[in-house]
């Protein structure tokens, strides 16, 4: 993988590379090079399932490395467990909660899922107060911030603001997340020992979902093909490929 920090380290010993082995490079790679393949705002992706036990095994199946259960969504009638994919990015199986009751449309989604698949991702913008304001002036409706929050296991709390998009390309584009200061992400305290390789965007109109991404400021993996969203988990004990 070409992560934003590898490729500053290999750009400047770049250009003592012969340009034809460099093409020989980029023919036979999988992964383009020179570019990252993770969006750098990503904060999390979410793998939906009908029932969470049945994506707590999904994912350890294909990775090696078990999700811890992360609590409930008091109101939203979801539940959740969560995986590490590194410094401020994580893995987040979102399923119903079958104590709550609730009219909650994802939940209500959740349940009719097959098979465990990719419903969303997040991303980190900073203050999303701020964000709010720029995407109005730009004339990009948006719905919050909203305060939320998590019930965790030992009886702690955590804390967040998310900013939704009223057009999300049909889940293409990220809700924007903000976490409490006094919250601690979870990305550092979920189990480790996985990492994402790639996560992109597939559209058949890429050059339209690229207008839209630079006018939210994001950076982003766009790739032609059947709209859905696409992530590359590697693991101690194989890959996992999910697409929504």
């Amino acid at each position: 993988m070409i992560t934003r920090r590898s490729f500053l380290q290999l750009a400047g010993g770049a250009l003592l590379v012969p340009r034809s082995l460099l093409c020989r490079q980029r023919e036979q790679s999988d992964v383009p090079p020179l570019v990252d393949q993770v969006p750098p705002m990503l904060d999390h992706i979410l793998v939906g399932c009908s029932d969470l036990q049945r994506g707590i095994d999904f994912v350890e199946q294909r990775t090696g490395v078990r999700t811890v259960f992360g609590g409930v969504h008091p109101g939203r009638g979801t539940q959740n467990a969560l995986l590490s994919l590194g410094t401020r990015r994580y893995l987040e199986i979102i399923a119903p909660d079958p104590q709550q009751h609730t009219d909650n449309p994802l939940a209500k989604h959740l349940k009719d899922l097959t098979e465990p698949r990719l419903v969303g991702w997040a991303a980190h913008p900073g203050d999303l107060q701020v964000l709010a304001a720029d995407l109005a002036k730009a004339g990009i409706a948006t719905e919050g911030p909203t305060p939320g929050y998590r019930n965790r296991p030992d009886g702690s709390v955590l804390h967040w603001k998310t900013l939704n998009l009223k057009d999300d390309a049909n889940g293409l584009l990220p809700f924007f997340i903000e976490w409490s200061a006094d919250t601690v992400h979870p990305s550092e305290d979920a189990p480790t020992g996985c990492q994402l390789l790639r996560f992109e965007l597939l559209t058949p109109d890429p050059a339209a979902l690229a207008r839209a991404t630079a006018k939210l400021r994001l950076t982003a993996p766009i790739a032609k093909g059947p709209p859905q969203l696409h992530a590359v988990i590697t693991g101690p004990k194989g890959k996992l490929d999910i697409t929504s």
